[in-house]
């Protein structure tokens, strides 16, 4: 799979849409206006896509092709929904282990988180539908093929996420830098939810505030960081380690 599928045209968009298939996101040219156009609009109405108005330059640059002004994106995954997969986590017997990514761009990074998450037994993943990565080609490529197999939730927003976790018996917690509390002082033995932020501005303060916890990596050199991926493998092995010294 050397990259996502993509749809050109306006009537082959709206019969992708229709057919049901996985459409990570469509581009419209700004301004785009005809009954096809507008009979594109009513078939995306509703669902779970993604609609970004561009200017045509951009979609120039991605195909010289006749589309019409409008280019879809196939997703490498069937995105699904934590209110979909919660309750089966619990009527399963297990101690569920989500992890959010709140603002996170870098499709190399998101990769690299989803690799560790496989590896560390997270049972699913979250992105917003916006300001975000996505699951393609890249990323799939990145994580070794663990995307293929980690359930990806892709919802409205990170902070709704982290609500419906939180009212679903989750503990919820927020790495950050600033925060006083040591990423291993916390019990990570009970269902939990763990929020990484983009390395530029990290969690947004919105959902910072409205998580149980905030914790913090100790740095002991002068560089500010971590990367969010290695960050992201040192907090789920925590969670590892503890889950597995609370089993014997």
């Amino acid at each position: 799979m050397e990259r996502n599928e993509m749809i050109f045209g306006i009537r082959a968009v709206i019969e992708a849409v229709e057919a049901g298939k996985d459409i990570d996101k469509i581009l419209i040219k700004k301004d785009l206006q005809s009954d096809l156009a507008q009979e594109l609009f009513a078939a995306v109405r509703g669902r779970n896509i993604v609609v970004q108005k561009v200017p045509i330059e951009k979609i120039n640059r991605m195909s010289r092709k006749n589309h019409q002004g409008v280019l879809a994106f196939i997703s490498a995954v069937t995105y699904q929904h934590l209110d979909d997969i919660v309750p089966g986590l619990y009527e399963e017997g297990k101690n569920p282990f989500i992890i959010l990514l709140d603002g996170i761009t870098d499709v190399r990074n998101f990769g690299a988180i989803a690799r560790t998450c496989e590896c560390a037994g997270v049972n699913a993943i979250v992105i917003p539908e916006r300001g975000s990565v996505s699951v393609n080609a890249d990323a799939v490529k990145t994580s070794a093929g663990a995307l293929l197999h980690l359930p990806v939730c892709r919802e409205s927003s990170v902070f709704e996420a982290v609500r419906f976790l939180k009212n679903s018996g989750f503990r919820t917690i927020a790495a950050s830098e600033k925060a006083v509390v040591n990423y291993t002082d916390i019990d990570y033995t009970v269902p939990v939810a763990i929020v990484m932020g983009a390395e530029d501005t990290g969690v947004s303060k919105e959902v910072l505030r409205l998580c149980d916890d905030m914790v913090a990596l100790p740095q002991m050199g002068v560089i500010g960081s971590l990367n969010v991926s290695v960050a992201a493998g040192v907090m789920m092995y925590e969670v590892v380690r503890q889950r597995m010294g609370n089993c014997k």
